[in-house]
């Protein structure tokens, strides 16, 4: 009877012992995945993400193929510090790998390009999510690129990129970033039909941009900028001076802020106090609504634009009696 009972018993435990075999032998294999490493991919960790969050989209990714052997496997060896950000990890990796990318810091940086930028504070921005040997290369690339561009700029990419956010992959240059910035705003001025064979107003395209950063300074919001274009047109065509604070301001390096007698006395390329016409290159990152409001600026006699409400409405006058009216009615609310 005895014997019996014993032999059952021994075929329970060898079945126990394949099953744990079979076990350890699929926990290795997630481990150390056989075939190794595919194609990049990027995942993105939220502040406060668990463990099992995180494998969940390392598993939807194809980064790994179970994430319950993956938060095992955390519990025995341990779990990183994950800190929030940008990843970017390839496919079929192993955990040891996984573990490593996700315990560093984020290997994946995200510039935003946003419009009234100047190309020399996207670098700034390029520099300090990036390492410094990178922000130096992007503004020496991006010089070199400005020969390359179809709108033939003066010597200088500015204008001529892109508004938008740029994922900056860990093997990326800062050459290739420059070429995507260029890219896009290619592909943003063709959207609002401009291209590098168009003229208007008796501008060709390069200086329609121009006219358009200048646009995106002193319009500001959307709803002001085509009535703004309406007067650099007005005023270019009587062969006068634009008089712009923002274009002062530009060679200056300040964004905003006010004029002062010294500066508007200083005889620079992009004094428009000074000199006549636009300035020799646009002056920061165009929007599209800028870029419309330039290739679609409506008739008007307007010469004079001010600031009359804090909410950022503008009134535009055709003569300057009207102009010193309004810039009393700003002075009323307080704006000045």
């Amino acid at each position: 009877m005895a014997f019996m009972l014993i032999k059952p018993l021994g075929r329970i435990l060898t079945g126990l012992v394949v099953l744990f075999l079979l076990g350890v032998l699929w926990f290795a294999l997630q481990v150390f995945p056989v075939g190794g490493s595919g194609r990049e991919v990027i995942i993105d960790v939220t502040p406060g993400s668990s463990i099992a969050t995180i494998a969940g989209q390392l598993h939807e990714k194809g980064v790994i193929a179970s994430p319950f052997a993956f938060r095992i496997d955390t519990l025995i060896f341990g779990a990183p510090t994950v800190q929030s950000g940008t990843y970017e990890l390839k496919q079929g990796s192993s955990f040891a790998a996984v573990k490593s990318i996700l315990g560093s810091y984020p290997n994946v940086r995200a510039v935003v390009v946003l419009p009234g930028l100047t190309l020399h504070e996207v670098a700034l921005d390029v520099a300090s999510d990036t390492s410094g040997t990178f922000g130096a290369r992007f503004m020496s690339d991006a010089t070199a690129a400005a020969t390359q561009s179809p709108f033939k700029p003066d010597g200088s990419l500015e204008g001529l990129i892109g508004a938008g956010t740029y994922i900056i992959r860990p093997s990326e240059t800062a050459g290739e970033l420059v070429t995507a910035m260029t890219k896009s705003f290619v592909k943003e001025a063709s959207a609002s039909g401009l291209t590098p064979a168009t003229t208007l107003n008796g501008l060709d395209a390069y200086q329609l941009i121009t006219a358009a950063s200048i646009v995106e300074k002193e319009g500001y919001y959307p709803s002001n900028m085509p009535k703004v274009a309406r007067v650099i047109f007005n005023r270019l065509a009587q062969g006068g001076r634009l008089q712009m604070d923002s274009t002062v301001l530009y060679y200056l390096g300040k964004d905003g802020g006010a004029v002062t007698p010294a500066m508007l006395a200083l005889n620079t390329p992009y004094n428009t106090y000074i000199q006549i016409g636009l300035t020799p290159t646009p002056i920061c990152t165009v929007s599209s609504y800028a870029l419309n409001a330039v290739l679609h600026a409506p008739k008007g006699t307007w010469y004079y634009f001010t600031l009359v409400n804090k909410d950022g409405t503008m009134r535009f006058s055709t003569t300057w009696a009207e102009q010193l009216a309004a810039e009393r009615l700003a002075a009323s609310r307080g704006i000045g």
